[in-house]
């Protein structure tokens, strides 16, 4: 269509949506569908975070703030990166925004010039590279190795760094692999970043508190302080706390960076909802204990799930440090037909079979970059996971 902008052209509707609504429409068909599709915690927000919000509407706290988040949650935001991740930064530092896609996408466009590079590891949450796409820059994707649990190599991201490369895009705990980096092995991207300095980082940790096994989380600029200048560090509340629908995101990092990325928000969407910005106080000030019990939850789906996975001929489902997805292979069945008569060519046919002949909704992982794979959200009950891992397992057994 003629009408639309070139733009628009560069860029995909998000595929995990897309599975999610053709889930959905097959249960409006009466179908009995288990949706492992989105990345959205089962747990209702806690009841002290629902209260305080309950209490600003009470108060009247509903009018517009500032642009970009009120006083009050940005010296929440600054006494967390202190207490959590030994991170130091003023008021004027902190960008709230709705969601942490907004923080994101603020960053790319207050940034990006056309030919810039933005250097993404694969496997990718499925925003990141039309982001960059939107901003006008080229994505430069660094593939993560399935013997190393999906993680890059220092040596990889060294082999992708150019004198156009702006951004290095970061995400630990990952979506959709889980895969955690540690101290040592994020130590070892840092000091590749190091020899770099006109490369920035952007680094985001909305899964930061979801880490399993004892792993012990961090951030690049707490890993190595010379990189505090140059780093955007993008956190939230929708997957810790349970606040997916509160659209609350947030960031840490230079001034300037965080006044430029203001000046985009003040065009676009103004601040964020204001009872949400003082639910968001309540997270990150009140009560944590929910963070330990939904940590429990999530590591025992997660157990389940990779046991029950790789018991299902031809699937191989590396164990993730965090985060609440698991990345299975597939390639082992790569060439087989369903018993429904699909022959699965890709993941992306393994994933559509799979929903229209068990009722289990998953997203292939070409969406994310690296194939042939797919992601499960083990967000949702143990019954469900159960009765979902079932029938893949039937599905597997069943190929020929």
């Amino acid at each position: 269509m003629a009408f639309l902008s070139d733009t628009l052209a560069r860029v995909k509707p998000s595929p995990t949506i897309a599975m999610t609504n053709k889930a959905a429409e097959l249960k409006t068909q009466g179908r009995d569908i288990i949706g492992l599709s989105a990345g959205e915690p089962d747990f209702d927000t806690p009841q002290n975070i629902k209260d305080a919000a309950v209490a600003a509407i009470a108060a009247g706290k509903t009018k517009y703030t500032a642009v970009d988040g009120i006083p009050e949650l940005k010296a929440a935001i600054c006494a967390k990166f202190r207490r959590e991740n030994g991170l130091d930064y003023s008021p004027e530092q902190v960008s709230v925004s709705s969601g942490g896609k907004q923080v994101l996408f603020n960053a790319l466009m207050a940034t990006l010039n056309p030919g810039d590079e933005v250097i993404i590891p694969t496997p990718y949450w499925v925003s990141y590279p039309d982001m960059v796409l939107i901003g006008g820059g080229t994505p430069v994707f660094v593939q993560g190795e399935k013997a190393r649990g999906y993680k890059i190599s220092p040596e990889a991201l060294e082999a992708a760094i150019t004198p156009k490369t702006k951004w290095f895009l970061f995400n630990s705990p990952s979506n959709p692999s889980g895969a955690g980096y540690s101290h040592a092995e994020l130590k070892a991207l840092t000091d590749v970043l190091m020899r770099h300095p006109h490369v920035w980082v952007m680094t985001d940790d909305m899964y930061e508190h979801l880490a399993f096994d004892g792993f012990t989380f961090c951030t690049p600029a707490q890993v190595e302080p010379a990189l505090y200048e140059r780093t955007l560090t993008v956190n939230g509340v929708s997957k810790a706390y349970a606040m997916t629908g509160w659209r609350i995101g947030y960031a840490a990092g230079p001034q300037p960076l965080i006044a430029a990325m203001r000046k985009m928000q003040s065009q676009s969407t103004s601040n964020p909802c204001s009872v949400s910005q003082w639910a968001a106080v309540e997270a990150l000030n009140g009560d944590q204990s929910y963070l330990t019990a939904s940590r429990v939850a999530f590591q025992r789906r997660r157990d389940l799930v990779v046991r029950m996975l790789n018991d299902c001929p031809g699937i191989d489902c590396p164990t993730p440090e965090g985060a609440f997805y698991v990345y299975p292979s597939i390639e082992a069945l790569i060439g087989k037909t369903s018993a429904g008569g699909t022959k699965i060519t890709d993941d992306e046919t393994f994933a559509t079979a799979l929903l229209e002949e068990t009722g289990v909704a998953v997203v292939f992982g070409s969406a994310f970059g690296l194939s042939p794979n797919f992601r499960i959200s083990y967000a949702t009950s143990d019954a469900a996971l159960e009765d979902a891992c079932a029938r893949i397992k039937a599905f597997c057994r069943g190929l020929k």
